[in-house]
């Protein structure tokens, strides 16, 4: 049983025989509007309560999946402890061929996560570019998400989805990432769009960053940065599914409990749940066919 006194729903195989591995990452020292993130990851998990093992749609129960809950990291007190720390864990997940989800907190936490990783590509769900170099001074911060993330991936193999606020400062630069505004998903169609999203990024491994503020406040209303004419949770829910096996790893960020009256909480546990059931698929399709999953390669 995790410090935090409760787990996520059927994460309870030891450490060694899980394919999966929760981390929770109570931070939100970098908030500049609604604060509050830090009590997330405890949120996601007592929501996981509320739902079955059995996805019905997909014809599995989770159960049988081995899941592990590492628990909260500590209560971090500056950026730069947070990022080593987490880089830390993250690297021992990443290296023991282990799937990691991790629980934010605030955006921030993507950027050790994914420093874990070597040739991946990542794909962001946010309303907000997040391409500004720092904000307020400080290099790393929710406002620097992607920027940096570009830094340790190349900017060709970053993508954001569901964009639909870009600042000034990051409109007129001239070297912004590969993006799809959440005009041209609701124009298109969330399939289209995200298949071409797929198409973009050309590396096999793909990491999702999902900040729960890429859905509309109607479907996530208690975000640190709520913005209108978002992704609907069904949206979401496809372009998990069409990540398929190429899905390596997920963070679940911006859920801001003090605003929220539990449906924000539970949108995130059950976009938890269908990441580790669309991986779980593909590693049981490779493994009657001999190959490693994605992640173990």
């Amino acid at each position: 049983m995790p410090a935090t006194g409760v787990s996520f729903l059927g994460a309870d195989s030891p450490y060694p025989e899980a394919k999966f591995v929760v981390v929770g990452i109570p931070f939100d020292l970098t908030t500049s509007f609604r604060p509050g993130a830090r009590a997330a990851p405890n949120a996601v998990r007592e929501a996981s309560y509320h739902f079955e093992q059995f996805m019905l749609e997909h014809g599995l129960d989770l159960s049988e999946v081995k899941v592990h809950d590492l628990g909260n990291l500590r209560d971090f007190m500056s950026v730069e402890d947070m990022m080593d720390e987490t880089k830390e864990v993250a690297k021992g997940i990443v290296g023991d061929g282990k799937f990691p989800i991790f629980l934010g907190g605030e955006h921030t936490i993507t950027i050790p996560a994914i420093e874990a990783f070597d040739d991946i590509g990542i794909i962001f769900i946010n309303a907000h570019l997040n391409f500004k170099n720092a904000r307020m001074g400080q290099r790393s911060c929710h406002d620097t998400v992607s920027k940096r993330a570009a830094e340790h991936v190349g900017k060709d193999n970053i993508l954001v989805f569901g964009v639909r606020s870009i600042s000034h400062e990051e409109h007129v630069s001239g070297n912004l990432p590969e993006y799809i505004d959440a005009y041209t998903i609701a124009t298109e169609g969330v399939e289209k769009a995200f298949k071409r999203a797929l198409n973009i990024i050309k590396k096999d491994k793909i990491y999702l960053s999902l900040d729960m503020d890429g859905l509309d406040p109607a479907f996530a209303p208690a975000t640190g940065m709520p913005e209108p004419f978002g992704l609907t949770s069904l949206d979401v829910k496809k372009c998990i599914n069409m990540l398929g096996p190429r899905l390596v790893g997920l963070d679940v960020v911006e859920i801001s409990p003090p605003y929220d009256k539990g449906n924000t909480a539970a949108l995130g546990a059950r976009m938890v749940q269908e990441a580790i059931a669309v991986a779980w698929k593909y590693q049981k399709v490779e493994e009657r066919t001999g190959t490693r999953p994605f992640w173990r390669r």
